[in-house]
């Protein structure tokens, strides 16, 4: 029972660690007053990051379907931040959401394709992916009704006035204890994994 619960709570620190490492990669949101400002950040930041983290959950799940669930996790994530937007006063379609789960499924789909090849999936799934999740959010963001009159009546209060592609607050989370928390359960949780393991046989 000791090396299930440290398994399971090591996948549970994947994901968290997974998440920040999302959210910091540029930004993992679309606001509607600069969506396409920063179209092309997102695009290459996102599907590096979707990529790495969840390879690096797959690797310790080696179960095909953890990408999605990782994706999953983001896409709950974003949907809490359009509701806290919501919740100040700014319209519905002030956050366009981002589509990670059509793609991390690409990434899934490789990985048990190839038979759990990491190295492959890896290959061809980064290039699913790579490919998928700029299409995809390009049309989400094709749907979005007027995003320059959006832009002219509400404002964000963080916004810069010149409009910087990447979002100035992001670097300031790593001074957070909750990132600083995570990354230090991140390190601990491997050696009481390992050491789960060898009571377990003991």
């Amino acid at each position: 029972w000791l090396r299930r619960t440290t398994h399971y709570l090591f996948i549970v620190v994947v994901a968290v660690n997974s998440t920040l490492l999302t959210i910091n990669a540029g930004d993992y949101i679309f606001y509607t007053d600069w969506a396409w400002t920063s179209f092309v950040v997102f695009s290459i930041s996102q599907s590096t990051m979707l990529v790495v983290g969840a390879i690096y959950y797959m690797l310790f799940t080696g179960v095909p379907g953890t990408a999605t669930y990782y994706a999953t996790i983001m896409t709950i994530y974003t949907w809490v931040a359009k509701g806290a937007w919501f919740a100040l006063g700014y319209p519905y379609d002030f956050i366009v959401v981002p589509v990670w789960i059509p793609s991390a499924m690409l990434l899934d789909l490789s990985y048990w394709a190839t038979r759990r090849n990491k190295h492959a999936a890896i290959l061809i799934g980064g290039t699913l992916v790579g490919v998928s999740l700029p299409v995809f959010n390009m049309i989400n963001l094709l749907l979005v009704k007027d995003p320059l009159e959006m832009a002219f009546k509400y404002p964000r209060p963080t916004l810069p006035p010149y409009m910087t592609p990447i979002e100035p607050q992001v670097g300031k989370f790593y001074n957070s204890p909750v990132a600083l928390g995570a990354g230090a359960g991140a390190v601990l949780s491997v050696p009481i994994a390992a050491l789960g393991a060898k009571l377990n046989t003991w």
